[in-house]
């Protein structure tokens, strides 16, 4: 799933005005990224070559017995090298095509660390640590890994406790299930706009918008 196509221009428009109107009510800033994955997981595909391999071991030895017994013609052993290179490029392919497969591969821990390694970035890239009062805060979503981070500046996470976005991951991840991304990030938006104002994170008169409000997407 690419995060470029997973948006319409209507969607963006509609995100960009939840948080325009989140940040109507705190000083807080609030950056939304959505990525296609979060890294490469190498481990996985070479995992998924030499899974195929087996398959295409056993496709040579069905090749040379079935059918005609011990005496194969030997232009069949020869066959070997092609059909177990066959099984490793299905297995690769599996991989690329299939993420779920890729997922299955790939540790839980490592996809953890990614994403969260990710969001470390995007908190960088995006200068959310640039606002005056340190209130920025990144809503990352890496739709690879099937994982969201919500990242707070100094400012916020010492006011809002970090179990306090549960609701706001679960919100995107809810709305994504029921192929409704859009609808799951405006409400993600909003309830990061009301922790914020619970928290005591208060607009100031001359508060300006320092991080601006669209999505980004990678």
């Amino acid at each position: 799933m690419s995060a470029h196509h997973l948006f319409s221009d209507a969607d963006r428009r509609r995100i960009e005005a939840a948080v325009q109107e989140a940040e109507s009510r705190t000083s807080g800033e609030i950056v939304p990224v959505v990525v296609s994955r979060s890294g490469s997981y190498a481990s996985a595909t070479w995992k998924a070559a030499m899974v195929g391999i087996l398959p295409g071991f056993l496709l040579h030895e069905w090749f040379v017995f079935s059918g005609t017994g011990w005496g194969a013609d030997p232009w069949l052993q020869q066959l070997l090298p092609l059909t177990v290179l066959a099984g490793a490029l299905l297995g690769v392919g599996l991989v690329r095509w299939v993420p779920a497969v890729g997922r299955w591969l790939t540790p839980e821990r490592e996809l953890v660390e990614t994403v969260h390694s990710r969001a470390q970035q995007a908190f960088l890239e995006n200068e959310v640590f640039l606002t005056r009062e340190r209130t920025g805060i990144l809503i990352l979503v890496s739709l690879f890994e099937h994982r969201v981070e919500v990242l707070g500046d100094s400012g916020i996470i010492s006011r809002v406790a970090d179990d306090a976005w549960g609701d706001v991951v679960a919100d995107i991840i809810s709305g994504i299930r029921k192929g409704q991304a859009t609808e799951g990030m405006v409400a993600a938006i909003h309830r990061c706009g009301r922790l914020l104002e619970q928290a005591g994170v208060e607009r100031r008169d001359d508060d300006s918008d320092e991080l601006g409000n669209t999505l980004r997407t990678h």
